[in-house]
């Protein structure tokens, strides 16, 4: 018995250690990957987690995952937000040379960061510097992000919970303009892709309803021919609701949300800032009011509510989530190489969903984005297609209030 007890302690002091982080923007599923991760990987590793993302790792900041109770991690897992703290740091290569090196000491042997494509991208650096160093680590990708922009993806963790906000906000919106008519703004993110504006549209039920207009990155927006969008819309309803992405561009490849405020400020990772003002929607209403001469105007700004609003998560998100954490782990086992796991792509969108998770090549992700295709969007380029719509509804979920738009 003694021996039997000695050989167990030994066994738990050699066990090899992982490291999890989470980058980027946070999620409303953000937490069920990594819960999916801790709990497939506990049993074979000492789990450890870096707070703040890659700047953890720095800092040498880390928590022990694997000793968190289980009351502690089911709070954690059902919570929106990214429970270890995130990071908008880009590494460079002296940056990367830091990180291998407190890997290195850590003696960490897999690394898994949740993020979306800078996080990615980040994690091919430390993936390709750690090589040519000859410093053996497996580091592995688990896809996240509510705009839903990641190569090789049907779809990404997060986008499906965000949708489903967006969705609501909007059938919200149509019932108020019902009420009061009028002309409503509503900017959503989306710097490069329209996903998420075009989600907007999921809880339509009547020709009549709302959001009547929706703009997306991957058609050039015109202010002329928006004005004309605008009035149709309001001469034939009384009323008109638009959804607009923050990263609309004009015919010349320009950022409206630049010319709105006359901002260049960027991010660390180079991309100008677009979030955090209300300038464009302010923009646009002003804009409306001044040419057609329209009174009730008013435009929101989605902002951070759009990716960790407690309340409004969709259970398929939720699964696929924890899923593709899970499944990393288990992946990891069978391959020595880095990875990205992934949602494969849909050939058909049909009412039997279903799901299949594989792997890609991390260089085949990294900082790569998916736009939306066009047969996503209408030929107009004010609106989503039928074929969109049937792609994003099962994605979510089921759970919805019930209302109607008419008596």
């Amino acid at each position: 018995m003694y021996f039997d007890k000695i050989t167990y302690n030994l066994v738990i002091m050699i066990k090899k250690k992982i490291l999890v982080a989470q980058g980027g923007g946070p999620t409303m599923v953000i937490n069920k990957s990594l819960v999916g991760i801790i709990q497939q990987a506990k049993k074979k590793f000492q789990v450890l987690g870096s707070l703040n993302g890659v700047r953890g790792i720095i800092d040498n900041n880390f928590i022990e995952l694997d000793k968190l109770s289980e009351e502690k991690i089911k709070a954690i897992e059902n919570s929106p937000g990214a429970a270890l703290g995130s990071t908008r740091d880009k590494p460079d290569q002296k940056y990367c040379n830091d990180i291998c090196e407190v890997l290195k000491k850590k003696k960490i042997e897999k690394f898994f960061y949740i993020g979306g494509n800078d996080s990615s991208d980040s994690l091919r650096l430390i993936s390709e510097k750690a090589k040519r160093d000859g410093y053996s680590i497996q580091c592995i990708h688990v896809p996240k992000t509510i705009d839903n922009d990641l190569v090789l993806n049907d779809h990404t963790p997060g986008f499906g919970s965000a949708a489903k906000y967006v969705s609501c906000l909007f059938a919200g919106i149509n019932l108020d303009v019902n009420s009061l008519p009028g002309i409503y703004i509503g900017i959503v993110m989306g710097r490069h892709a329209g996903f998420l504006t075009g989600a907007s549209s999921l809880l339509r039920k009547r020709k009549s309803d709302g959001p009547h207009l929706i703009y997306m990155p991957e058609s050039n927006f015109s202010m002329s021919k928006f004005f004309k969008d605008v009035m149709s819309v309001y001469n034939k309803y009384g009323k008109c609701v638009i959804a607009i992405s923050e990263g609309i561009k004009n015919h010349r490849n320009k950022l409206l949300a630049t010319l709105a405020n006359n901002s260049n400020e960027k991010d660390s990772h180079g991309n100008v800032q677009l979030s955090g003002s209300g300038s464009l929607g302010d923009f646009l209403s002003s804009e409306i009011k001044k040419n057609l001469k329209i009174k009730r105007v008013r435009a929101d700004t989605l902002g951070y509510s759009q990716r960790s609003f407690l309340g409004c998560i969709s259970e398929v998100d939720q699964r696929e989530a924890k899923l593709l954490g899970k499944k990393a782990v288990q992946f990891s086992y069978k391959t020595l190489e880095s990875f990205s796991v992934s949602i494969e792509e849909r050939k058909k969108f049909t009412s039997n969903y279903k799901i299949k998770i594989g792997i890609n090549n991390l260089k085949d992700i990294a900082g790569k984005t998916k736009y939306m295709p066009q047969e996503f969007i209408n030929h107009e380029g004010n609106n989503v297609t039928t074929k969109f719509i049937n792609y994003a509804l099962p994605l979510i979920g089921k759970q919805f209030p019930k209302f109607t738009t008419n008596i």
